[in-house]
């Protein structure tokens, strides 16, 4: 048996997909175009301010220790960050997304928990 015509590709044109449109311009030379398409930028995630509310029976040794350990604070940072809870009865301890800023606070209060201390964390809308 002999192998017919079209079993073969003619090698003599160059290869060519089913996509591949022959798009001409108006004096009949290809044009090469870029289809670009606009992305939305997403969107920033809503901020949220932890908040630490003062007490009179959690020392203010284990609120600098809490501020060190869970906003990563040094030790001049927590100091000032606890004296300014303790004055006015609430501090901003940092500003997050909403779902580590509720890890934090949860963080916060179960350690303080753990302690048996009464002290208490919340958060608002930055």
């Amino acid at each position: 048996m002999t192998p017919d015509r079209f079993d073969r590709p003619d090698l003599s044109e160059p290869l060519r997909c089913a996509e591949d449109d022959d798009v001409r311009g108006p004096g009949g030379d290809d044009q090469v175009g870029i289809a670009t398409k606009t992305r939305a930028k997403p969107k920033k995630p809503s901020q949220f301010k932890v908040l630490m509310l003062n007490d009179d029976y959690t020392p203010m040794e284990f609120v600098v220790m809490v501020l060190k350990r869970f906003f990563h604070m040094d030790l001049e940072q927590a100091t000032r960050v606890m004296l300014h809870v303790h004055q006015r009865g609430v501090g901003v301890c940092g500003i997050f997304p909403y779902e580590i800023a509720e890890t934090k606070v949860n963080q916060v209060m179960d350690f303080a928990r753990q302690n048996q201390h009464p002290l208490q964390c919340t958060l608002e809308k930055a």
